[in-house]
């Protein structure tokens, strides 16, 4: 890369107050497709001492006219998508129009068109598309909004309380909006459409009644009532765990279909994707409804962690979102099953942020450098930033957490702050020192744990001896303050009540130091440990554990995440043998047994019965290789679950036979549906008229969890019954282009050699559209992370594909286009043949003129 193509980095030690603040801001759009007119007057205040000029952020703009105090000014210049504007006074009114074309603004960041509705997204940095301003997250301002359009835009939206509409000439109307609360830019938002709307109450435990409003396209009226529902609960929860209640008088959901992310919280008008809005049975897949419910919690929370109290800089970005997405997950755990939650919280962190932490994008949760801000929206500052405030709420315990966050809101409510600040008032309530524990916010990489143990059968102490290694890619990193929780167990599979010496000792153990050794007595037999119970902080753990400890975890252990975490092992652990022993590729008999069982009992948890049938994933067996052998755990894998479903045919027929789904989305009928799906995953592999049978009933069903269901299978086992019944399904919901999304991700994983020019083909589908994300992601997204056997093919023509679509993202979605090259992040990884092909890709990238700013920051660190 030439130098004269790198775009510049930023670094969080050069941080400057802004010179000025906005104290207010009267923005006006006249909305036209391709000549939008956006009017702004600033009320400005000077911070410093010195003349400095103003510097104020635009992109793709053209500037019409700048007034001061309502006079004509001319002290300005534009250059470097900025305007600089020179000796201003220290008070005054700075008056700016200028022309932007929405329907031309295929990044979908700023203000643009999706499906005949004008809207916005400004985070993080997309507010400078829209008007010169201040855009950054510590410029406070309040914000009244004036939105003129033509009449079949019936809905005029933006953030706050509509203070006034009216007709105006020419078929045009009018609306005006005013946000009492001060707010940075990338919380901004506008919508104007024609909508259906979906309207209720929600009365706070203060006694105030809030307007809900959720607005869609027309004719999806009846897939929103879920939606609504998720919105009412999100808003009694947070006033029952956190005691934080909403503040407008109205609250706003606006579904668009064109949407780089899943939603976003603008203040009191959140915009979101239409997917994660819309659902029914017919249409959405029980797992569809979870992620809607979670969704609609996260953005609804955000309104205290991220609106009220927000990020000084971008830099402290996991300040909001780490927060939100651990009370998010808190949020579906207290209404549903908290050991699916941790399950599904605990497979992402251990493939995909793992991978990231391992990678050349390896970064701290709050990152020291960035040049594209879009690309820091990463596992990384969500997960493993949620990941950390659990481990605070660990360590401090529910009571002393939720007084912390008093005391947070109590110090910063209506302020731009950073991470620290939020470390120090859970330290100041709870009286903990968290000084060692901020290391987590600092350092990148996951830290690893050398685990040995050690029972003295005379004295009945057993002894955990545990060492802190720093990452293999981070040498430099210091010891952090991670708490490891377990249990123990006796042979008989009780917990024992752990001690030392009379003294009790916490579960939760406080690992502080590059070697710690931690003794427990009274003790009669040998117990097997339950370590990191529940993953109490996210760690890699080397440890030593044999089939029967595994087996008596998986029985006995109190935490159903660690009964799944045993058995996960269980399957890793054998397929390491087979990879190092291939003449003895198969699970052994206790493990088949356990199965059995398991498929025998059918009480408790079914879901959990469900994960608990499951094999790891491919991402979950590369991580514990250097160098991913992809074609042997392809293999092993398939003959696993071939071995699996012929030894257990009969228990999964019969499973599926028990189970009796009511048709809701009760917890029990999701339950039910898990369970049934994966029998069908298995039995899909046996060639028998009678299965053939029950797969085509499931796909006939009028609910479309059974229906993925069996199509999934199908498609997965290569089965001859795949074609007819994928084109059976193209032709009954080709009109709804959210279905076909799941179509399209099931034509990805198609097994044949000609997986990838049926991929090719299904561009030109009439539902197919290269400028929305949802589709691409749906397609080849699915097909570059989940059909590993075609993407990651020897011939590198996966590779290929993956990389002629980011050349074309490139130029029409830059920040589409940095997601969807995760895959190639990892080519190190790979044997020397498919690396070089994964490299040509990158070099290929690296190679064009226009690189964007998303893609040029990956791409440069990729090959590095």
């Amino acid at each position: 890369m030439t130098a004269s193509k790198k775009p510049q980095a930023h670094y969080l030690k050069d941080y400057q107050a802004p010179v000025f603040s906005v104290e207010h801001i009267d923005l006006t759009f006249d909305l036209a497709p391709l000549k939008t007119q956006v009017s702004s007057l600033l009320t400005l205040k000077r911070l410093t001492a010195e003349n400095d000029d103003l510097v104020l952020d635009g992109i793709d703009l053209t500037l019409l006219s700048v007034t001061v105090d309502g006079h004509a000014y001319t002290d300005f210049r534009e250059a470097d998508e900025q305007l600089i504007i020179s000796n201003l006074p220290s008070q005054c009114r700075l008056g700016i129009v200028n022309e932007i074309s929405p329907q031309t603004n295929t990044s979908l960041e700023g203000l643009y068109l999706s499906g005949g509705a004008y809207c916005t997204q400004c985070e993080a940095q997309g507010f400078r598309k829209i008007t010169y301003y201040l855009d950054r997250p510590d410029v406070l301002a309040s914000f009244d909004v004036t939105i003129i359009a033509d009449t079949q835009f019936t809905h005029l939206l933006s953030n706050g309380n509509k203070l006034d509409e009216g007709k105006l000439d020419n078929g045009r109307h009018f609306a005006k909006w005013q946000d009492p609360f001060k707010k940075p830019s990338y919380l901004f938002a506008l919508v104007a459409g024609d909508f259906d709307v979906l309207e209720d109450t929600f009365v706070t435990h203060s006694g105030r009644s809030i307007d809900l409003a959720l607005f869609v396209d027309k004719g999806n009226l009846p897939k929103t009532p879920h939606a609504m529902t998720s919105l009412k609960k999100s808003m009694q929860w947070d006033e029952e765990r956190f005691n934080l209640e909403y503040d407008l008088d109205i609250y706003m959901i606006v579904a668009v279909d064109f949407f780089n992310m899943g939603a976003m919280e603008n203040k009191g008008l959140n915009i979101f994707n239409s997917k994660c809005v819309l659902a029914n049975q017919e249409t959405a897949t029980d797992k569809d409804y979870h992620t809607i419910e979670s969704i609609v919690g996260h953005e609804y929370f955000h309104n205290w962690t991220g609106n009220r109290v927000t990020c000084r800089d971008w830099f402290q970005l996991s300040l909001k979102e780490g927060l939100t997405v651990f009370r998010d997950q808190e949020f579906s755990s207290d209404l549903g099953s908290r050991a699916l939650n941790r399950i599904d919280a605990v497979k992402v962190m251990r493939t995909h942020q793992f991978s990231e932490d391992a990678g050349p994008m390896a970064h701290p949760i709050r990152p020291e450098q960035v040049i594209e801000m879009n690309n820091f929206y990463t596992v990384t500052v969500y997960d493993k930033g949620a990941e950390v405030i659990r481990m605070m709420h660990t360590l401090l315990g529910e009571e002393k957490f939720q007084q912390g966050m008093t005391l947070y809101f109590e110090r910063h409510d209506g302020q731009a702050v950073t991470c620290d600040d939020f470390v120090a008032a859970m330290s100041d309530a709870s009286n903990i020192d968290l000084k060692q524990f901020k290391r987590w916010y600092s350092q990148a990489g996951t830290p690893r744990l050398v685990v040995k143990q050690d029972y003295n059968e005379e004295l009945g102490v057993f002894t955990l001896n545990i060492e802190q290694l720093a990452p293999l890619n981070q040498p430099n990193n210091t010891e952090l303050h991670i708490p490891f929780a377990i249990e123990l167990l006796d042979p008989q599979g009780e917990s024992i009540t752990l001690g030392f010496q009379g003294k009790p000792v916490s579960h939760v153990l406080n690992v502080t130091s590059k070697q710690q050794c931690f003794s427990f007595d009274g003790l009669t037999a040998k117990p097997v440990a339950v370590l990191l119970e529940d993953f109490s902080a996210p760690c890699i753990v080397e440890k030593y554990n044999t089939e029967t400890e595994l087996l008596h975890i998986m029985q006995f252990a109190r935490s159903d995440f660690s009964r799944w975490d045993a058995q996960q092992q269980l399957f890793i652990s054998a397929v390491k043998e087979a990879i190092s022993n291939p003449a003895d590729n198969t699970l052994s008999v206790p493990i088949i047994t356990a199965l059995q069982n398991l498929l025998g009992k059918r009480d408790g948890d079914l879901a959990l019965t469900a994960e608990l049938l499951k094999l790891p994933s491919f991402d979950t067996l590369a991580a514990e290789f250097d160098v991913i052998p992809v074609d042997t755990i392809i293999s092993i894998t398939e003959q696993f679950e071939r071995q699996i479903a012929e030894h257990l045919c009969n228990e999964f027929l019969d499973c599926y036979a028990s189970l009796i789904d009511d048709g809701t989305v009760s917890a029990s009928a999701v339950a039910t549906r898990a369970l049934k799906s994966i029998c069908l995953h298995y039995l899909a592999k046996i060639t028998d008229p009678a299965i053939a049978n029950l797969l085509n009933n499931a796909a006939a069903s009028s609910n479309m969890t059974n229906v993925l269901a069996a199509l999934s299978a199908v498609v997965k086992a290569d089965n001859p019954l795949s074609v007819e019944l994928l084109e059976q399904f193209d032709s009954h919901w080709r009109h709804d282009v959210l279905v076909m999304d799941k179509w399209f991700a099931l034509q990805a994983m198609q097994c044949g050699d000609d997986a990838i020019d049926k991929i090719k083909n299904l561009y030109e589908h009439p539902c197919f559209d290269f400028s929305n994300p949802n589709r691409v992601r749906a397609l080849v997204g699915s097909f570059s992370h989940f059909n590993t056997a075609q993407f990651h093919r020897k011939d590198g023509l996966g590779y290929q594909l993956l990389g002629d679509l980011l050349i074309k993202l490139n130029a029409i979605n830059p920040q589409n286009a940095s997601r969807m090259l995760t895959p190639f992040m990892s080519w190190r990884r790979y044997d020397e043949q498919r690396s070089s092909a994964m490299k040509a890709q990158l070099q290929r990238l690296a190679l064009l003129d226009d690189l964007s700013d998303d893609l040029f920051e990956k791409v440069d660190k990729a090959l590095q």
